[in-house]
């Protein structure tokens, strides 16, 4: 890699680590808010199949589109990487070729949307009224698939410089101009589902233009590039295997969550309501940790790329602290306030009943998921994606493995072996890690 030639020091502190951290923390609790942007707004028109399609619309987008989150984990780390080693042409390739790859599958996406309908309408098992308005929504919104791919890309790119506090401002300008754009077309303009979609839509391409404008103040213009420089085979197919390997990890990890809603679902309508109810609490605890793996992404890689391996260990050492202690805190929270949030979720008296027969389980899933989020951050930026996804599938056949074996208690065991689906990814992650470590910076050196 250009600039490389020679070690340069990162800095890394407590400060720095929460500088990067809570912006990102708050950017995540951001990002649901599109689908629900869309579900408030068509809410008051009172119609409760509307509501329905545009609800489910949001599952399968976020579904969609987040099987290609790797696009900006993977751009995080290559970024933090070229950024670490002061090569800041290598970063502006990196977009280049990322937002090339984005446009690519944008607009697969596109093409196939009438199989991807086909295959995800079935699956939501809605009646003919709800699946009539989700299609209208669907058709509309998946036109917008290569920008929010892209957005994925240019947040990337943000965060690999250590400008989480942009990332940041693109989420919410995103999401504000969701609120403005669809509040107008269905409520002023009266375009019902529609208008619901084309305001989505829009704020993607809204925020494509606005990350192309930010890059270019920090002094990047990825079409300034060379082509042969963007499809170089090397860099492009190191590039797309590490969105592979992302991807599978990403897969896999949806895979786990998606069969613990299914197995809840088999015990009844009581406990698959107390589990969603307690489900929230863990995806609350995931905000503040995926905060640190961001940060832990971004100073990772930027070490790697400056061959700075002490300030390496040390932004482990901070990642893994943060992480854990934040974990150990949120956990507390939920222990002692878990009735609280449940009473607030639910008002069935079976379902809040049950809910706190579990509360402990939901409760520990920060403390026990920690690692896991921090290592997921350090793997990143480090670009470890193949040993990432080795150890997600893994820890997902052991998680198989303890769903079956506990398949006699229950909940409990459904419970059980997520906290064993948590624990055991980031133990592997962990024992894995220095030799990793050793590894990579023997090549660095040699």
């Amino acid at each position: 890699m250009e600039g490389s030639i020679s070690s340069r020091q990162i800095v890394v502190t407590h400060k720095r680590m929460l500088a990067l951290a809570l912006p990102m923390t708050l950017s995540h609790v951001t990002t649901p808010l599109l689908g629900l942007v869309d579900a408030a707004v068509i809410g008051r028109l009172g119609e409760a199949y509307l509501l329905g399609a545009v609800a489910l619309g949001a599952v399968v987008f976020d579904f969609v589109f987040w099987s290609f989150g790797s696009l900006r984990m993977a751009t995080a780390g290559m970024t933090a990487q070229a950024t670490g080693a002061g090569d800041r042409h290598e970063v502006d390739r990196t977009l280049a070729r990322a937002l090339l790859v984005a446009a690519v599958i944008g607009i697969l996406l596109i093409l196939l949307q009438w199989p991807i309908a086909l295959i995800a309408f079935p699956l939501t098992g809605a009646s003919d009224a709800v699946k009539g308005a989700l299609a209208t929504y669907f058709y509309i919104r998946i036109w917008a698939a290569p920008f929010t791919l892209a957005n994925y890309v240019i947040l990337g790119s943000t965060l690999g410089r250590a400008r989480t506090d942009l990332g940041l401002l693109l989420q919410v300008a995103i999401n504000i101009a969701n609120i403005l754009l669809t509040s107008a077309l269905v409520l002023v303009f009266e375009w019902g589902v529609a208008g619901a979609a084309i305001g989505t839509a829009i704020a993607e391409i809204f925020g494509v233009g606005l990350g192309i404008l930010v890059l270019r103040r920090l002094g990047s213009n990825p079409f300034a590039v060379a082509r042969h420089e963007i499809l170089n085979r090397a860099a492009m197919l190191q590039t797309l295997s590490m969105n592979r390997d992302i991807m599978i990890r990403n897969m896999a990890l949806m895979m786990a969550f998606g069969i613990f809603s299914a197995f809840g679902a088999r015990s009844g309508d009581v406990t698959l309501a107390a589990n969603a109810v307690l489900y929230n609490m863990f995806l609350i605890g995931g905000y503040f940790l995926d905060g640190f793996a961001t940060a832990a992404e971004t100073l990772c890689g930027q070490c790697i790329g400056a061959r700075d391996a002490r300030s390496f260990r040390r932004a482990i050492a901070l990642s893994l602290g943060w992480s854990l202690g934040f974990g150990l805190t949120v956990s507390a929270i939920f222990l002692a306030g878990g009735g609280l949030f449940i009473d607030f979720v639910s008002t069935s008296p079976d379902v809040r009943l049950y809910a706190r027969d579990y509360l402990v389980y939901a409760a520990l899933t920060p403390l026990v998921g920690a690692a896991a989020f921090a290592f997921d951050g350090i793997y990143t930026g480090a670009t470890w994606t193949k040993a990432m996804r080795d150890l997600m599938l893994v820890a997902l056949a052991i998680y198989g493995a303890v769903l079956i074996a506990a398949g006699s208690l229950g909940n409990t065991g459904l419970w059980i072996a997520l906290l064993i689906f948590l624990g055991v990814r980031g133990m592997g992650q962990a024992l894995l890690y220095p030799r990793l470590a050793r590894k990579t910076f023997t090549a660095l050196t040699a």
